[in-house]
């Protein structure tokens, strides 16, 4: 993968308070509407509550998520659709498109980027490095959301110890990457059957989560 990454000095872990980004407060409109929207989206609804006649508060979570978006009544003002740059990390760009167009949401053709800051081009990036294939949509309000399709993560950016997947898909698609690599690699084995190919997957799907080297 051809990727640009920053260097910085990043402070120990150790000893800090774990901090957990809970929930984005996305600006609305019409609070109904929304939650139909959002609803329609398949997202979860965790509350709809409401205290007098000042305040509402509606909470979803998009599937996979440990985040939510609250949006409602009595929030700190800001305007309606001045949300821009919501990402919503996806495994498979296509799949995620296609689902959300079944469900009559208006999502734009994919596009990538060869790099950070430079201009979209039409279609998935010709290599499917992660971070760089995209589509966007936006809520009936114009809050904008960018599908980014990932499926290496840059290196640190996910501890190396843990290996969790968010969903049955994203599992799912992790197996058929390993399977087309380990396919690879017992081609270049002479193709030979790798009787220890569950090590092997194992190996390459941490590895992939994690940042690391894969296996060859």
């Amino acid at each position: 993968m051809n990727q640009t990454v920053i260097e910085r000095d990043v402070a120990p872990s150790t000893g800090t308070v774990d901090m957990k980004l809970e929930v984005i407060v996305i600006p609305v409109s019409n609070v109904d509407r929304a939650k139909r929207f959002y609803g329609d989206l398949g997202w979860r609804l965790d509350a709809d509550f409401v205290v007098g006649e000042e305040f509402r508060g509606v909470q979803f979570t998009p599937p996979g998520s440990a985040c939510s978006i609250h949006f409602g009544k009595g929030f700190p003002s800001a305007a309606p659709g001045s949300a821009n740059g919501l990402y919503l990390v996806v495994s498979d760009v296509a799949a995620a498109r296609a689902d959300l167009v079944s469900r009559g949401v208006q999502v734009s053709d994919v596009f990538h980027r060869a790099g950070p800051g430079k201009p979209a081009i039409s279609g998935p990036d010709p290599e499917r490095r992660s971070y760089s294939t995209f589509a966007t949509f936006s809520d009936p309000d114009g809050n904008e959301w960018l599908l980014q399709e990932v499926t290496a993560r840059f290196p640190g950016r996910v501890d190396s110890n843990t290996t969790s997947f968010a969903s049955a898909s994203d599992l799912a698609n992790a197996f058929r990457r390993a399977s087309a690599a380990h396919g690879e690699h017992e081609a270049r084995n002479g193709g030979q059957r790798d009787e220890n190919w569950p090590d092997w997957y194992a190996e390459y799907m941490v590895a992939e989560q994690s940042g690391k080297p894969l296996p060859l």
